[in-house]
């Protein structure tokens, strides 16, 4: 194609983590980039979540204490993966993983620290009970930032309080047991971010960067420090294959048709497709609702037609980063549920009032029996969370929060809370036959009074445990449901994302259905078919990935050691 309208190195589709981690690789490299960003705000779904990521046999996991096994992490998630995920791709994220968080932490101002949080499947071979593999970033001033945190994307409800303060996972448990002084320092970050001043006359973002935001932030400081462009509001239109090679691409900028010419490669870099509910509708059954996906709502999956437009084969289109979510009316995205289901005083029930899940599991294996089981029997969309008084004056329920009368929460949250002064009153008000839910709660309460559950063995494996109540024993995930009046709130079969995509090869170049590599084209994130198959191993399996191929694609196109 002549006319291009301008020319770059490496053009970068999508300013999540992993295509902000490729555009400074290629930066460092002396390559000429450019990130175009199809929403008006930047940092994807990566800057709406947690932020960790899991790193096998990292520099600070060792400092810490815990010396890993490459091999014992391959074996572990070459257990848990797809059998079509190529044995390379496992490897090579095993392989370059440390070497891109070592790097990341010498040239951006982004650090992590490595957590004793156990993998999802621990007791398996390779897996560490110990955890040490999932790390998360330190909070950042995000004034260095300048202007540009005016347009970074907001934390999710779930993982902010009240929808704008930033929190760090070490305050979240401050805050979820109350932990001596939590109103000391609950009010001092409240006054920090209330006498931010001027700019908080103009602007609702907290500029103290955590998870997240603290990820992308630090990521976009060292590409203003490289004067990399990022630009929003221009979104893929289509790929430009030439022969054999993708030389460059369209984007919509400013209402109009725009060429950009890509001399080293492009990377795509956009999220999947879970906002997209024909794609849905036409991939992944088992996952049909748009609405309830945590994901951002600009990924509609865009740049996986694009790639499939220039003969781009893709790979587990079904799957999903499975996920139990809340949803209140009226906004744009499901709320993730993780810590609320291991804690004592609560359990999940279909319809009819049954149990049929461990709800402490990972959310990924909640997620995904509550799919199965709505495919199978139609009765767990929704199902219910039902908790008693106790846990309603403890532990947040979602958008629920403890020791805040229900009057002051928003439409959206009383709408949705349902309360009687019995179980069978509650039965009522949510369908269901008040004897049958009456006597699972019963025989539910039976065992948990021994800190038992034989049915699902909630409070067993090491991950139970970890977002359990550890002030409660004999079994820190379990007590009976006693202490009237009794609440539910609908929980939903959702996702964090689709995480079926483009098929790549352990370089992340995109490659057609036969596996040839297509010259100049990169897909890295949930743009590409994760390498984790349809499993979730750990706490990071998302944007660890995401940085890692991001890292490798780079060096690929560059032929940079850096």
């Amino acid at each position: 194609m002549s006319n291009w309208d301008k020319e770059v190195d490496i053009l970068v589709v999508g300013s999540g983590a992993g295509g902000m981690m490729s555009a400074l690789v290629g930066a460092h490299n002396h390559a000429d980039v450019l990130i175009v960003e199809k929403a008006d705000r930047w940092g994807g779904t990566s800057a709406t979540s947690g932020g960790g990521i899991w790193i096998p046999g990292s520099d600070v996991a060792k400092q810490a204490g815990f010396d890993d096994n490459l091999d014992d992490a391959f074996i572990y998630l070459r257990k848990l993966s797809a059998a079509n995920v190529p044995d390379e791709n496992i490897r090579a994220y095993v392989d370059n993983a440390s070497p891109m968080l070592r790097w990341m932490m010498a040239n951006t101002p982004v650090q992590y620290m490595a957590f004793p949080y156990p993998d999802y499947h621990a007791e398996n071979p390779g897996g560490s009970a110990k955890g040490f593999r999932t790390h998360l970033p330190n909070p950042l001033d995000g004034k260095p930032l300048g202007a540009d945190v005016r347009t970074l994307r907001f934390a999710s409800p779930a993982a902010s309080l009240f929808g704008y303060l930033n929190w760090h996972f070490s305050e979240t448990y401050e805050l979820l047991y109350r932990q001596k002084g939590w109103i000391k320092n609950l009010t001092k970050n409240m006054a920090k971010y209330w006498l931010d001043l001027p700019f908080r006359l103009t602007s609702r973002k907290d500029r103290r960067l955590t998870l997240g935001n603290a990820l992308t932030g630090g990521l976009r400081m060292a590409l203003n420090e490289k004067d990399v462009p990022l630009w929003l509001e221009t979104p893929l239109k289509e790929l430009v294959r030439e022969g054999d090679a993708v030389t460059g691409a369209v984007v919509e900028k400013d209402g109009k048709p725009y060429r950009i010419r890509a001399r080293k490669g492009i990377v795509l870099a956009a999220g999947g497709f879970e906002k997209n509910q024909a794609m849905r509708d036409g991939n992944a059954p088992l996952y049909p609702a748009a609405r309830y996906s945590g994901g951002v709502t600009s990924n509609t999956g865009d740049s996986i037609v694009a790639g499939e437009a220039v003969g781009a084969g893709t790979m587990n289109m079904q799957s999903a980063w499975a996920a139990p979510v809340f949803y209140v009316p009226g906004e744009d995205r499901g709320r993730l549920c993780t810590v609320e289901r291991a804690l004592p005083g609560c359990i999940m029930v279909n319809q009819s009032g049954e149990r049929f899940l461990n709800e402490a599991a990972s959310y990924h294996i909640v997620g995904q029996q509550m799919a199965r089981r709505q495919a199978e029997h139609g009765d767990a969309d929704p199902c219910w969370m039902i908790f008693d008084q106790e846990y309603r004056h403890k532990f947040p329920m979602g958008p629920l929060y403890p020791l805040m009368p229900t009057a002051m929460h928003s439409k959206g949250v009383r709408s949705i809370l349902k309360k009687g002064r019995s179980i069978e009153e509650l039965a009522g008000k949510i369908g269901m036959d008040p004897s049958r839910l009456s006597s699972a709660i019963g025989r539910f309460n039976a065992h948990a009074a021994k800190g038992e559950d034989p049915e699902f063995h909630r409070g067993e494996a090491a991950y139970d445990k970890m977002y359990g109540d550890f002030r409660h024993s004999p079994n820190p995930c379990l007590r009976p449901l006693d202490k009237g009046p009794f609440y539910a709130l609908p929980i939903y079969p959702g996702d964090i994302g689709t995480n079926g995509g483009l098929k790549t090869n352990a370089n992340a170049q995109v490659v057609s259905e036969d596996g040839t590599a297509i010259p100049g084209l990169y897909a890295v994130g949930n743009n590409a078919a994760s390498s984790m198959g349809e499993s979730y191993p750990g706490a990071g399996v998302t944007i660890g990935p995401a940085l890692t191929f991001g890292y490798v694609a780079a060096r690929h196109m560059t032929g940079g050691n850096s």
